[in-house]
């Protein structure tokens, strides 16, 4: 009963306090007393709830039954905003505050919301080496189910919350792209409802240009069902190399020589400072070391990036060997480095021994009660942005990134983009070697100011033929934004499938020039 009553008063003393400081001051001054005491068990219990469900769902093999009639719901929906007369634009009806991009969409509030609750895994075909999922099914899922029967995706993005249908609307990324690509390479077909309600499945050989288009197209081509996406076996560890290197032009050399390595299953980059970095190489192994496994994902470990500091300040290099699961999402306990903002002792052993356990407070929690003041702050004062570049280019982007916004530390994860239409494709007709640089984090430049430093570094992305992922703040004009991505198969389709009263143009959807 001890333990029940001192945390009944303390929550009496926290509720005292938000009633005498104003609930505003303490979620702007002191963020991390609200996230620990109400986030943490909050986002454990939601981990824990969608776990058990998508156990229970599989091993009972109700989803594939169930898809068919969902997917006919939302076909029913489509139909009927069209017999209304299709009055608005249609958009998911997923509340904004659940996604992982922290951009806001105000245009929830306005366009029809078509219901889509479609997030489970349907089938596994280890003859095929293939995986069909719905939309909504996370990075999480998917690691916890093909892991533990022995396979994997080769292209498996970081976080635990990001979303199949988000990773293809969108795109993703991971550290063993260099060998397979963005995470829309390795997806086979895609199902979809179209804007007259009939559905449509596409694949390299049917309906081609409709599978080439719908990648970063951020559902204004219709309503992704389900996808079907490349599996590969997997082995227990990943046994990963750390080098710590000095000089930005060692470092550029050393992190491009080991991404056209393609014996690197993994490869990876942290930059701490302008000539500082440790580049990480790894292999998958079914052996390991026991004097050297580390199961990095432990809660009580210390952060991947602190821990990847240490060889950098020591000097040295290392040879570990990670269990793979603990390896895929190794940047998600503190969010590859944003955690620290919110929970300033989120790294002392004390607090990772106590309450470890319940850390990452998830994303769209974090969103969902930010409120307005703080969502501007964070707007003009904090750096959430990849930007994806040709590898030949980093030596000059990682200056531009370095004198337009001084963030550290810098994410380098290299991908080979190949030569596919689509809006983002190699200048060329080979694929061709690319990095996507992430910078999350408070500019440390001298009057940052956000439009126009982000604008900046948007043009210079640009002149080298780069990308911007498109779940950042945006603030290109609409000529400069279809200066960076070929829309050319995407306008096509968008008329000839009837999207243009049904959905949003991408830039109206995403871009900051056109949401306000």
């Amino acid at each position: 009963m001890e333990p029940a009553v001192s945390l009944a008063v303390c929550a009496l003393l926290f509720l005292l306090w938000v009633r005498v400081k104003g609930l505003e001051f303490v979620l702007i001054h002191q963020r991390w007393v609200f996230v620990c005491l109400f986030l943490l068990p909050l986002s454990l219990i939601f981990d824990i709830y969608y776990y058990v469900r998508a156990w229970v769902v599989f091993k009972l093999s109700s989803a594939p039954r169930l898809h068919e009639q969902r997917v006919r719901d939302i076909q029913k929906q489509v139909r009927e905003w069209k017999e209304q007369g299709s009055k608005t634009f249609m958009c998911t009806g997923r509340p904004g505050w659940l996604t992982v991009s922290l951009r806001v969409g105000k245009y929830k509030k306005t366009h029809k919301n078509i219901m889509i609750n479609l997030m489970d895994i349907l089938e596994v075909d280890t003859k095929k080496q293939i995986v069909r999922v719905e939309p909504l099914v996370t990075m999480g899922q998917v690691t916890a189910l093909l892991t533990s029967i022995g396979w994997t995706l080769p292209v498996l993005p970081e976080l635990d919350d990001l979303t199949v249908g988000g990773l293809i609307m969108g795109t993703g990324i991971e550290s063993s792209s260099h060998k397979y690509g963005l995470f829309q390479h390795i997806c086979t077909a895609y199902e979809l409802v179209l804007a007259d309600g009939s559905f449509v499945r596409c694949t390299p050989s049917e309906n081609s240009d409709l599978f080439y288009a719908v990648p970063w197209s951020c559902g204004t081509l219709g309503f992704l069902v389900a996808a079907e996406i490349r599996i590969i076996p997997a082995k227990k560890y990943v046994k990963l190399r750390f080098e710590p290197v000095r000089g930005l032009e060692a470092i550029c050399d050393k992190f491009t020589r080991e991404s056209q390595r393609l014996e690197n299953h993994f490869v990876e980059g942290l930059l701490y400072s302008l000539d500082e970095a440790v580049i990480m190489t790894g292999v998958l192994t079914d052996e390991a070391e026991p004097s050297k496994l580390n199961s990095i994902g432990n809660y009580y470990k210390p952060w991947f990036f602190k821990h990847v500091e240490n060889y950098l300040k020591t000097n040295r290099e290392g040879l570990e060997y990670i269990p793979l699961r603990h390896y895929y999402h190794r940047h998600t306990r503190s969010i590859f480095w944003e955690l620290q903002d919110i929970i300033p002792f989120g790294n002392n052993p004390i607090f990772r021994y106590l309450f470890g356990w319940m850390v990452p407070p998830k994303i769209s929690l974090l969103k969902l009660t930010q409120g307005e003041t703080l969502r501007k702050l964070y707007e003009q004062h904090h750096v959430v942005q990849d930007m994806l570049v040709p590898m030949k280019c980093l030596p000059q982007a990682l200056h531009t990134f370095h004198n337009d916004i001084h963030v550290y530390p810098i994410w380098l994860c290299p991908f080979i983009l190949p030569s596919q239409p689509g809006l983002v494709h190699p200048k060329g007709d080979e694929a061709e070697l690319y990095v996507d640089i992430g910078a999350y984090g408070e500019p440390r430049v001298k009057h940052f100011e956000a439009r126009s430093c982000m604008r900046q570094l948007e043009k210079f992305v640009r002149s080298v033929h780069g990308f911007q992922m498109l779940y950042a703040d945006c603030y290109m004009n609409r000529e400069e934004f279809w200066e960076m991505f070929d829309g050319s198969l995407y306008h096509k389709l968008r008329k000839q499938l009837g999207c243009q009263d049904a959905f949003p143009e991408v830039y109206d959807k995403i871009c900051k020039a056109a949401r306000h």
